[in-house]
């Protein structure tokens, strides 16, 4: 009768330990939600940026404003929230590339630490970009003085960079302020 307890409750500590990884084993942040439980989020860092958006169907941008999911990329690569198309016009620029172009590098090979700032002007290496006004709600959770960050380009908005925080998931678009 013991053992049968004590086997049972080694299988009980086995399920929850695993339930318990299954929900949230990576490290997150809250607010709108990046970590492992919801797919994304917890370090892993995309192998490459959004393919270009299909074409836009119409009525699709209000629809994102009323309804818009918080962009992030999922384990598999997937960018979700990144379908808006060229035409957006929370991401017109007047004037693309004003401050000359990023070149610091792009994608997974290259980790930048934040190195202090905030969603209007921050500093990744000496290179310094502003967060796009549409998307301040989404860098609430962001540590602007230790948070990694990878810069991909932004194949539909001319003029505009895209933040991956690697330890919430989470990205949005930048625009490149100079060095």
């Amino acid at each position: 009768m013991k053992s049968t307890i004590g086997l049972l409750a080694i299988c009980l500590m086995l399920l929850v330990a695993n339930i318990a990884q299954g929900r949230g084993g990576w490290q997150h942040g809250g607010g709108h939600g990046g970590g492992g439980g919801h797919g994304f989020g917890g370090g892993h860092i995309p192998a490459h940026g959004p393919a270009p958006a299909r074409i836009q169907q119409p009525g699709r941008e209000q629809q994102q404003d009323e309804h818009r999911e918080t962009p992030h990329v999922e384990h598999n690569d997937s960018w979700i929230g990144h379908d808006s198309g060229r035409n957006d016009r929370h991401y017109h620029v007047d004037h693309p590339f004003e401050h000359g172009r990023f070149t610091g590098g792009f994608g997974r090979d290259h980790v930048f630490r934040l190195e202090g700032g905030d969603r209007e002007r921050f500093d990744v290496n000496g290179f310094f970009f502003g967060v796009a006004p549409y998307d301040y709600s989404y860098v609430n959770d962001w540590m602007w003085d230790s948070d990694n960050v990878v810069i991909y380009e932004d194949p539909d908005h001319e003029g505009w960079y895209l933040a991956y925080n690697p330890r919430l998931g989470t990205y949005v678009h930048v625009t490149y302020l100079g060095s």
